[in-house]
């Protein structure tokens, strides 16, 4: 059974703390007051609290240096200020400087419990998320990837040496190989890690459907486009994008993606404005794109922006 969510109540007022316990402990938390703030700032040196409820304007240490002491100290407590109504100037201060919410005096006792409520969901959410993303980490550590053929460790080598850069990498191999896999360690194994790994199969879209899926589309863009939508190129912003069977894709798609490699910047089907984007592109193929180019199916200049980097998967019966 898990432990009752801790709340502190900080307020200068022994009326509204005491009735504040009263009613937080009937909800099934776990209330302790503190009636000043630097009592309050004492307190979160001995425990840890999920909720810290302060009033802002207290006599000597104020609800402002509540927040930064918590904020400094114990970062992932949900702060919640209570203001009186001349003071909403300071209480959006206070969220800027980290603060989740602010109730307003005289408050109402469900809304405080609604904030209280819907701050503990956030917090969870949070928690799930970087629990998740670190099992991902450790997931595709390159440790935990199978092979130790002379041809895998030296993938691995090159993996280690490219996941530090921005280069866009370039994965060859045939089907089946672990190209997305090799993708992944790359990624999680980056200074990007924590930001979004997104994968497109371009073999499998048609041109418009695949150009509609990376770069996104207006309102009233083609029939059917009834409302805006975000590429995944955006969704990728600041992470990576993996392009799987890049060598699938037609010329026209080819030159749209040689400007995002060169330009950095997307534009939206159906826009007039481009947008910048910070994406790392590793994509995949299981054809020969030097022969592809040769034969001009695939643009030079697009296999040389994509051939920054590029690993030779060996094929299962190599391994």
């Amino acid at each position: 059974m898990a432990p009752p969510v801790r709340i502190l109540v900080v307020d200068d007022d022994e009326i509204t703390c005491n009735l504040l316990e009263e009613v937080l402990s009937k909800e099934g938390y776990s209330v302790q007051k503190a009636l000043n703030g630097r009592q309050a700032i004492d307190q979160g040196e001995k425990q840890t609290y999920d909720v810290v409820l302060t009033d802002i304007k207290m006599i000597g240490v104020d609800g402002m240096e509540v927040l930064r002491a918590y904020r400094q100290k114990s970062p992932e407590t949900i702060i919640i200020m209570m203001t009186a109504f001349g003071s909403i100037e300071t209480a959006i201060g206070a969220i800027k400087e980290g603060a989740y919410d602010y109730v307003s005096k005289p408050f109402k006792l469900d809304e405080i419990k609604l904030t209280i409520q819907r701050s503990l969901v956030q917090k969870r959410l949070l928690e799930e998320n970087i629990h998740y993303r670190q099992e991902l980490i450790t997931k595709y550590k390159l440790e935990n990837i199978v092979g130790r053929s002379t041809q895998m460790l030296q993938v691995y080598k090159t993996i280690a040496r490219v996941a530090e850069s921005r280069s866009t990498v370039l994965l060859m191999g045939e089907s089946g190989t672990g190209k997305e896999l090799i993708a992944r360690a790359i990624h999680f194994n980056s200074p990007r890690g924590p930001r979004p790994f997104v994968a497109v199969d371009c073999g499998s879209l048609a041109e418009t459907l695949l150009e509609s899926e990376l770069f996104g589309h207006v309102r009233g863009a083609f029939t059917g486009a009834v409302t805006a939508k975000k590429g995944l190129f955006e969704e990728a912003d600041s992470g990576t994008c993996f392009l799987d069977e890049i060598g699938d894709i037609s010329l026209a798609m080819q030159a749209k993606l040689l400007r995002v490699l060169q330009e950095h910047e997307i534009k939206r089907v159906g826009d007039t404005e481009t947008m910048k984007i910070d994406v790392r592109i590793v994509a995949a193929t299981n054809k020969n794109l030097e022969e592809l180019v040769a034969e001009k199916k695939f643009r030079e200049d697009l296999f040389y922006r994509l051939n920054v980097v590029s690993i030779h998967l060996p094929s299962l019966r190599e391994r």
